[in-house]
């Protein structure tokens, strides 16, 4: 691929974003710009001596101005979840950040796609929307992938089953009002609760799903790595990975990102995760699934909590 994606923030998920992409082949060019420049310097270094063994790249370290002509910008830089603490007091810090940088980066790549990873995504999100003039279309937050990725490979794990051919999501707030809508959830096109019931009695070797032991898992994880290795950026580099890769091949896919929301289900004024076409260029089209009353519900709930975090900001 002949694509250049700049990365801004070389700590542990940028770089490690930066490894996968180089490993994976996703781009030709890669810079990564930290306000610690020996820092993005080594990093870059180290992974430019691995790339013989990969697929053919560039990858360096620079300013902003060397952003120009970038297809992705990837903004991961902000002050690091702590354990116990969560992604909504992280707000204030990381929108300050966020405002000290957006001219800067989009006075150099004003035609990029914009995807956001560092937290709180749906709020960060929503504020470069709010003062960075790039159009909506091209602005998104890893939103929910990792969370959904978290449950496809618990329901996988469950079922004994391959995680290809599970299909489900997490929608809402990258946080604790996420939801599951189960009534979407299936394995290979089956419901995913009525799926036992195709199987041969005799060979059925897994556990029943429970859906709030399974809720609880995924809302919780995040935090259990951090408690356990002190920072969670491998599975998250990975999905990062996966949605550049759409977006850069023009393959369009239905991914659960981050995305300003202009009226689906009356909703304005926030960005927030529903499944979305991802392709060339960034979001195609927002999905509204069917969901049952209480998804719906919980849906808002998020949506209500997000709207709440951001009143009480600065921007």
């Amino acid at each position: 691929m002949s694509n250049k994606i700049t990365i801004i923030g070389a700590g542990n998920v940028g770089s490690t974003i930066a490894y996968t992409m180089a490993v994976k082949g996703v781009a030709a060019e890669i810079v990564m710009i930290d306000i610690n420049k020996e820092k993005a310097f080594g990093e870059a270094m180290d992974i430019r001596q691995g790339a013989p063994f990969c697929h053919a790249l560039n990858i360096y370290s620079g300013d902003y101005g060397d952003a120009a002509n970038s297809d992705i910008v990837i903004v991961t830089s902000g002050i690091a979840r702590k354990a116990g603490q969560s992604r909504i007091d992280l707000a204030q810090t990381n929108v300050n950040i966020l405002k000290s940088i957006t001219e800067k980066i989009v006075k150099h790549a004003p035609n990029a796609v914009y995807l956001f990873v560092n937290n709180p995504v749906d709020i960060l999100t929503y504020v470069f929307s709010r003062i960075s003039g790039v159009p909506d279309s091209r602005i998104l937050g890893s939103g929910t992938i990792l969370d959904t990725s978290r449950l496809k490979a618990r329901i996988a794990d469950t079922l004994a089953i391959s995680q290809r051919n599970v299909h489900a999501f997490v929608l809402g707030e990258h946080g604790d009002s996420s939801f599951i809508p189960w009534s979407m959830a299936s394995v290979a096109g089956i419901p995913v609760d009525d799926y036992r019931d195709c199987l041969d009695p005799v060979h059925i070797r897994y556990q029943e799903l429970d859906h709030e032991a399974i809720e609880e898992y995924v809302r919780t994880s995040g935090a259990v790595v951090i408690k356990n290795k002190g920072a969670t950026f491998f599975a998250v580099s990975v999905a990062v990975t996966h949605i550049c890769e759409c977006i850069c091949s023009g393959r369009d896919t239905v991914l659960p990102v981050s995305c300003v929301m202009h009226g689906e289900y009356g909703v304005t004024d926030v960005s927030i995760s529903l499944p979305a076409i991802v392709g060339a260029g960034g979001i195609k089209r927002v999905l509204t699934p069917k969901f049952t009353d209480e998804e719906l519900s919980a849906f808002m709930h998020s949506v209500d909590t997000l709207k709440s975090a951001i009143a009480q900001l600065d921007i």
